[in-house]
C-alpha cells in the first residue's frame, strides 16, 4: 500500500511539472546592422541568439515574425543550452510622420514554432543581449536598444504564443537632416521676404522672382520625399513645404495685386497700402504658420 501511494505521488509531482511551462532564457547581441532601407523598411542584422533552459527540451524550433533567416550557425548545441550565429533579412513597419527627423525601432522578433504559451515561455537575458560598440547605420545615430517578451494571439487557431522580442532604435543626426531638409526652405523663403522690399515700380522683377521660388519649392519638394514611400498621411516635410507654398503664393498674390492697381493712375494710394501691408502681414503669418507646423502633434 505504502509503494502504490509512493508511486502516486510521484505521478502528480511529474503532472504538476509537466503543467508549468518551460522557461527559456533568450539572449541577443547585435555584431552588425546594414542594407537599411527607408523605401521598403527592409534591413539586415547580424547577431548571436542564445537560448538557454530550465530543463531539457527542443529550443531550435524557432522562427522569424518579422523576416526569414538568411545563415544560421549552430555554435553550441546541448539539451540546455543552444547559441547560434544568425545572419537574417527582416522588416518593420515604419511611422514617418516625424521625417525628417524620425527615428525607428527595427526588431528581431522570435516565436517558438509549435509550443504556445502552456508549453514555452520565453524571458529575457538580460546578461545575454546587447550591441556591439561597433554597429553603426550611415546617416542614423545608434539610440540603444530594448528587449521585451510578449504574447501573441492568433485568434483563429485559437492559441497564443511567447515571442521575445529584441529592438534597435535608430535616430537621425539632426544637424544633417537640418541642413539638407530645412536650409533650401530658408533660402527660398529668404528671396521671398527680400522680393517683399522692391518698390512697386519694380514689380514685374518681383513677380519673376516669386515665381521662380515657387517653382524651385515644387522641385524641392519632390525631391525631398523622393526617399521615402508613398504614405496615408502627412509627414512633418509635407507639412513644412505646405506652409511654405502658402507663404510664397501670398507673395505672389501681393504682387499681382500691385501690378493691377499700378495700371491705374488715381490708385496710386492702394498699391502703397498693399506694399506696405504685404510686407508687414507676411513675416508674422509665416511665424505663426511654421509654429504651428512645429508645435501641433502629427
Amino acid at each position: 500500500m505504502g509503494r502504490w501511494l509512493f508511486c502516486l505521488g510521484l505521478l502528480l509531482v511529474a503532472c504538476a511539472g509537466a503543467a508549468e511551462p518551460v522557461r527559456v532564457y533568450v539572449g541577443v547581441y547585435v555584431l552588425n546592422l546594414g542594407k537599411f532601407e527607408l523605401a521598403t523598411g527592409a534591413y539586415t542584422v547580424d547577431f548571436y541568439l542564445s537560448l538557454r533552459a530550465e530543463r531539457p527540451i527542443t529550443m531550435d524550433e524557432f522562427e522569424f515574425m518579422n523576416g526569414r533567416a538568411a545563415t544560421i550557425d549552430r555554435l553550441i548545441d546541448t539539451p540546455t543550452e543552444k547559441f547560434y550565429r544568425i545572419q537574417a533579412n527582416l522588416s518593420q513597419n515604419l511611422d514617418l510622420r516625424r521625417y525628417p527627423f524620425d527615428e525607428h525601432l527595427l526588431t528581431i522578433e522570435i516565436e517558438d514554432k509549435r509550443r504556445t504559451v502552456n508549453e514555452l515561455v520565453y524571458v529575457v537575458d538580460e546578461k545575454a543581449c546587447g550591441v556591439d560598440p561597433g554597429v553603426i547605420v550611415v546617416g542614423w545615430r545608434l539610440a540603444g536598444w530594448e528587449a521585451t517578451v510578449t504574447t501573441h494571439e492568433y485568434t483563429i487557431y485559437e492559441e497564443t504564443y511567447s515571442r521575445f522580442v529584441f529592438g534597435l532604435r535608430i535616430r537621425r543626426v539632426t544637424l544633417n537632416a537640418v541642413i539638407k531638409s530645412f536650409l533650401p526652405i530658408v533660402c527660398m523663403l529668404l528671396v521671398g521676404f527680400l522680393s517683399l522690399l522692391l518698390t512697386p515700380d519694380k514689380v514685374t522683377t518681383r513677380l519673376s522672382l516669386n515665381i521662380s521660388t515657387l517653382l524651385g519649392a515644387v522641385m524641392f519638394h519632390v525631391n525631398l520625399t523622393s526617399s521615402i514611400p508613398p504614405v496615408g498621411y502627412l509627414t512633418l516635410a509635407d507639412r513644412v513645404m505646405i506652409a511654405t507654398y502658402l507663404i510664397l503664393v501670398l507673395i505672389l498674390l501681393s504682387g499681382v495685386a500691385i501690378l493691377r492697381w499700378a495700371e491705374r493712375e488715381e490708385k496710386k494710394a492702394q498699391v502703397k497700402r498693399i506694399y506696405h501691408q504685404a510686407l508687414a502681414a507676411i513675416p508674422v503669418l509665416t511665424v505663426v504658420l511654421y509654429a504651428l507646423v512645429f508645435l501641433l502633434p502629427s
